[in-house]
């Protein structure tokens, strides 16, 4: 969707996004480039060859403290200001509680977790009044899917962890989260690649959503543009959950009878 087609309703803003050289994160920086903010983008890797020229990017692993400080040094160097935070960047391991080692477990939760608390903490001073955040949590915050003992546990984190900024920092900072569902990147992939029948288990999980499809970046993207623009002032301390009515459906779905 070329720049034209957006309303240039976060002009003038500046925006972090962890994690936004691919899938969910991605999306959400060219949306916001086309919104009309300015972007600066993090990952583990160097910056992707086909990154937006327009957004700046630096390395940095969330999970490492000395990382987000060098991340909030950026953001002072670049925009003296912030007026938005996206804590996109999360990995996931696909194991029960009985197979997960210690070692997941820091290396999941340092992302998923502790990266989220510790890039807000860092950014919230360095945010403008009104700011916001926005944390991309999961249904599986939730609602625990089988095999995802640790990535599910990491969500319920991030959705208390949204709610108390959303308390503490109030009226200066809004706090937000946006839980999706089956959204179509990488990482719902090897979700699926964990059942017996990875095929039959996509087949299964599509037909269970009244929408009808699987969610593409795209959507959360749609969603967090909102959350971060001055018309969901109001907006604050909520787990917005976009997964195409999978979570509304009854277990008794049509479809398996």
């Amino acid at each position: 969707m070329g720049d034209g087609q957006y309303s240039k309703r976060l002009a003038g803003k500046t925006a972090v996004v962890t994690g936004g050289g691919r899938g969910i994160g991605r999306a959400i920086v060219e949306r916001f480039m086309g919104e009309g903010a300015a972007v600066l983008s993090c990952g583990r890797s160097e910056r992707p060859d086909n990154f937006p020229r327009e957004a700046h990017w630096i390395r940095a692993d969330v999970s490492d403290t000395g990382d987000v400080r060098a991340l909030g040094s950026a953001v002072e160097r670049i925009f003296g200001r912030l007026s938005i935070l996206v804590n996109n960047a999360g990995i996931q391991i696909e194991k029960t509680v009985l197979e997960t080692t210690d070692e997941d477990w820091e290396t999941l939760m340092g992302v998923n977790a502790r990266g989220v608390f510790a890039c807000s903490r860092e950014m919230i001073p360095l945010m403008d009044e009104g700011g916001s955040i926005i944390n991309i949590g999961s249904i599986s915050g939730s609602t625990a899917d089988p095999g995802l003992a640790l990535y599910n546990a990491s969500k319920a984190f991030v959705h208390g962890l949204t709610r108390s900024i959303a308390v503490d920092h109030g009226p200066k900072i809004r706090c937000n989260a946006i839980s999706p569902g089956w959204i179509m990147t990488e990482m719902a992939d090897a979700a699926f690649a964990v059942a017996d029948d990875p095929e039959k288990a996509k087949r299964d999980a599509l037909a269970r959503h009244p929408a009808g499809r699987f969610g593409d970046p795209s959507d959360i993207a749609a969603l967090a543009s909102w959350l971060a623009s001055d018309d969901a002032l109001f907006a604050t301390g909520q787990c917005y959950t976009l997964d195409g009515g999978l979570t509304a459906a009854s277990p008794l779905n049509p479809c398996l009878f």
